[in-house]
């Protein structure tokens, strides 16, 4: 194949101690339901940044998006004292011609990361785990699991293989896009593989750290991990338009997505792929308004205590310039959050939090252009229009 996803794809069964008091049960989670009336509410004027601005983040937008062969993109931009933007340009649908629509719902990839680890906090806050904990106190089987921590895992320095790296895996989850996947099938094409280094040593992006903290957070909480996410994360956040889809559904309206991570590198519709593979390290679905609103959450600690948020925005050198990584969040050049990745889309939710500022762009493609991500692309020329002083470059994670 020409280009193999392991670079791309998203770039815990025992009973609980009797001395943690049992969470109230959850019922089913809930999605929004498809076609549901949703209001805006940037309350952005055409012209928010004023007609000088606007005029240039248009015109670098367009030119980004011609040139790296972006079908749709949707932008928001908000910067306290200054003004705002929201665009939608492109299409939703190559074949239809359908215009992409600001309110569309999207796959988000690795940006299901901040839900996961935000949810692995919460139980941090509780008293009921710590992140210094090894993983083989709450998952048998991990490769030097004694010696690797939560903190390691969260942090992407456990040295565990990357499951989506394993040829095996490729394999079958582009044989059959739409199958479903287990955590624990997805682990073991990991688990076949050898650790690449000690524990804390370095950074390397796995999405095998986060299928773990996933069952970690469902064997200390008795529930599933998409219904504690919804409950502990979703619902005290306002996020009413954010899910963790149970397999391939997807909300109405949504994009068309477009990927080259094929068998024979053809380019393909995986709108409707089963996101399963990815769990807790990718599966999740959102909106323009819910990620904006989440971007200042996660940088901000609203759903933590000050002293596991400190901890969480401890960020280390990943060895890429101008990017490092703390707890499931990254940090390049001032821009606090997260990408993701995920056949078909890709997202880019950060906050600055010296401009009190927040970007969000959602696209319906994940080809590369010159070996970049294009979502990359599209928030490096947009920052260095709007804030030049911060111009993002987080060009590495979320893969």
């Amino acid at each position: 194949m020409r280009r193999t996803p392991s670079r791309r794809l998203l770039a815990a069964a025992l009973l609980v101690a009797s001395a943690l008091a049992p969470m109230a049960a959850f019922p089913a989670t809930a999605g929004p339901a498809a076609g549901a009336a949703r209001h805006d509410e940037d309350g952005c004027p055409p012209d928010g940044f004023g007609a000088g601005l606007t005029a240039r983040l248009d015109r670098t937008i367009e030119d980004v998006r011609k040139k790296a062969g972006v079908p749709g993109a949707v932008v928001g931009l908000w910067m306290p004292g200054k003004g705002c933007y929201v665009r939608a340009t492109g299409v939703a649908d190559k074949a239809t011609g359908e215009p992409m629509a600001a309110d569309s719902f999207l796959r988000i990839g690795s940006e299901t990361k901040t839900f996961t680890v935000t949810a692995l906090l919460e139980l941090v806050d509780d008293g009921l785990i710590g992140l210094d904990d090894p993983i083989s106190r709450y998952v048998r089987g991990v490769p030097g699991g004694h010696r690797i921590t939560l903190r390691h895992l969260a942090e992407m320095r456990s040295g565990l293989f990357p499951y989506t790296s394993d040829p095996g895996f490729i394999k079958a989850l582009l044989s059959d896009p739409r199958r479903s996947f287990t955590p624990r099938e997805t682990l073991a094409y990991g688990f076949r593989h050898a650790n690449t280094f000690a524990p804390g040593k370095q950074f390397q992006y796995s999405n095998t750290n986060l299928v773990l903290l996933g069952l970690v957070i469902e064997k200390i909480s008795g529930h599933r991990l998409a219904d504690f996410i919804h409950h502990r994360v979703l619902r005290p956040s306002h996020l009413r338009h954010t899910l963790f889809p149970q397999g391939a559904e997807f909300p109405e309206p949504h994009p068309r997505g477009y990927t080259d991570q094929t068998l024979d590198g053809s380019t393909a519709d995986a709108t409707n792929w089963n996101p399963s593979w990815a769990w807790a390290a990718g599966a999740m679905i959102s909106d323009l308004q819910d990620l904006r609103r989440w971007a200042r959450i996660v940088a901000t600690g609203t759903l933590l205590s000050p002293g596991t948020q400190a901890q969480r925005l401890r960020t280390l050198p990943t060895g890429f310039p101008g990017t490092s990584y703390g707890l499931g969040i990254f940090e390049t050049n001032g821009w606090i959050g997260h990408n993701g990745s995920i056949p078909g889309y890709e997202t880019v939710t950060v906050h600055l939090p010296a401009r009190k500022a927040t970007l969000v762009i959602m696209i319906n493609t994940d080809i590369q252009t010159g070996g970049q991500e294009p979502s990359t692309l599209l928030a490096r020329a947009i920052t260095a229009v709007a804030t030049p002083d911060h111009v993002y470059d987080g060009a590495v994670v979320g893969r």
